[in-house]
């Protein structure tokens, strides 16, 4: 195919984008990087959704990880694969042949946006392209090495990012009212790229693949889409050094569009993930269970096995509502972001059980919200012995909400913090959800904590099935500092009363 002279002008202003002067702004160096504080819509979101989507969901069949199936059919689970291809596909089949059937026939990004903005999420990342290497956008302009190998060219014929893009862009949260932020997923290497197998073959000495894929990839990502926030993976096989991470990230935050907003993640190079990025991924489903000083997030998987569709996978074999509730509790407790995982098929429909958890888990943001969005962790993340987490807000007059993922015994909920030091005769303490039917709940301090009665309620009048959330109020200033009380988890503090 011809290198039009359109391309060439769009290939020359990717390749200078990065060489543009620092002007002001951000250094490319992770000391600088590091210091930028993060914004402040990222950390009050909370709650996001994950996307995984491309050739891989046309099999939609795996022992583990569907989004790996090229790569598995090529590895030590060749076997398996290969009996399965031979049941289902034409002798001479290629894993490049299921690109022709990732339609996408049933895409519609308007309603992909609304489920999402009724599951209570803040912002979603798309998979651009994951280490198949296949491109969900148009991307052959600003990387002719794409050329039949993105949607444009083979499959759906469409810009899938574009078109979830401008979606979500105009979509609001229905439980908070705010537009919805937009990121994208990015993968820095790919297994069978022969320009990235060169460059590893070389020991990473020559960079083929970075300057010819992966960097043009990433500028044009920005340059179209304007995502606030990129999730990079794939790094952990070369060093940063060689992706030229702080250069491209230092633009991100100092000359994109979308400079003042940006957000990053941790997996920019081998050794990078839990030491470098805006917040910290560190892996997989990851959650410390304990306060850190770093932004953290926890990307999870409805299919606890997968981050692509499998169809091989039964009903019981998907997280249950109430255990995706009581992660993002635990996880907004200890000051992370939640960001789930969901896996459409190849004709771009979600599967509906999909469609259960996310409104499931919007159900429950409606009446509990309040507790977990813009909130901030309190020196009291856990009380030890119960199932309880604690989120503060210092916006609704240095409130502490106690969210309890077991509905106490004898309705009576005891409570190890806040301690005496916080509490006063104005403290007032309302079930979210029940505030004008129940009012003020009576209370009382006993050797054992703050107790807290509830009046019996019936099936009928409890507000959620999951989780419960008590807000309270009227407590000292002290209380921003935490209260200590024996066996709390976190970094609990004895307040002055300065």
């Amino acid at each position: 195919m011809p290198f039009q002279p359109a391309m060439r002008t769009h290939a020359l202003l990717v390749f200078l984008t990065p060489l543009l002067p620092f002007a002001f702004g951000w250094d490319p160096t992770w000391e600088s990087l590091d210091s930028r504080p993060l914004p402040k819509w990222y950390d009050d979101s909370k709650f996001g959704i994950f996307i995984h989507w491309g050739v891989f969901s046309v099999p939609s069949w795996g022992n583990f990880s569907g989004e790996w199936f090229w790569q598995q059919w090529q590895g030590s689970q060749a076997p398996a694969y290969d009996e399965f291809v031979r049941s289902t596909e034409k002798p001479g089949f290629a894993y490049a042949d299921y690109a022709r059937r990732f339609r996408a026939e049933l895409y519609d990004p308007s309603e992909w946006s609304d489920l999402f903005a009724r599951s209570g999420a803040q912002y979603v990342v798309l998979t651009g392209k994951h280490h198949e290497g296949y491109c969900l956008w148009d991307s052959k302009a600003a990387t002719p090495l794409t050329w039949n190998w993105n949607a444009m060219d083979v499959g759906p014929r469409r810009d899938l990012v574009g078109d979830l893009s401008s979606a979500i862009k105009k979509t609001k949260s229905v439980t908070t009212g705010k537009a919805l932020r937009w990121g994208i997923y990015h993968s820095l290497y790919e297994w069978f790229n022969p320009l990235f197998l060169a460059d590893q073959a070389n020991g990473f000495n020559t960079s083929l693949f970075r300057d010819q894929k992966t960097m043009p990839e990433l500028y044009d990502l920005v340059n179209q889409y304007e995502p606030e926030l990129i999730w990079s993976d794939g790094h952990e096989v070369a060093p940063d050094s060689y992706w030229r991470a702080t250069e491209f990230l230092a633009w991100y935050a100092t000359n994109s569009s979308v400079a003042k907003t940006a957000v990053w993640n941790d997996r920019w190079g081998a050794g990078i993930d839990c030491n470098h990025g805006a917040y910290y991924t560190c892996m997989d489903r990851y959650q410390p269970g304990k306060l850190v000083e770093k932004k953290w997030e926890n990307a999870l998987t409805i299919d606890p096995g997968s981050w692509g569709f499998r169809r091989n996978v039964n009903g019981l074999g998907y997280l249950s509502t109430e255990h995706i509730i009581h992660q993002l509790v635990e996880t907004v407790a200890f000051g992370g972001n939640m960001l789930l995982n969901i896996g459409p098929a190849a004709d771009g429909t979600i599967p509906a059980v999909f469609w259960d958890r996310l409104l499931g888990i919007g159900d429950w943001l409606g009446i509990n919200g309040p507790a977990i969005y813009s909130t901030t962790t309190w020196k009291v993340a856990q009380n030890q012995t119960d199932e309880v987490y604690y989120t503060f807000k210092e916006s609704a007059k240095n409130t502490v909400f106690a969210i309890v993922t077991r509905w106490p015994e004898d309705d009576v909920l005891v409570l190890q913090a806040p301690g005496p030091l916080a509490l006063q005769d104005r403290t007032h303490v309302t079930l979210m959800g029940m505030e004008q039917e129940l009012g003020r709940l009576p209370w009382k301090l006993t050797d054992n904590g703050l107790a807290i009665s509830i009046p019996p309620l019936s099936p009928a009048k409890i507000p959620c099935q999951h989780a419960w959330a008590f807000a309270i109020g009227g407590l000292s200033r002290s209380v921003k500092d935490g209260n200590s009380a024996n066996g709390i988890r976190g970094t609990p503090i004895v307040p002055s009363d300065k």
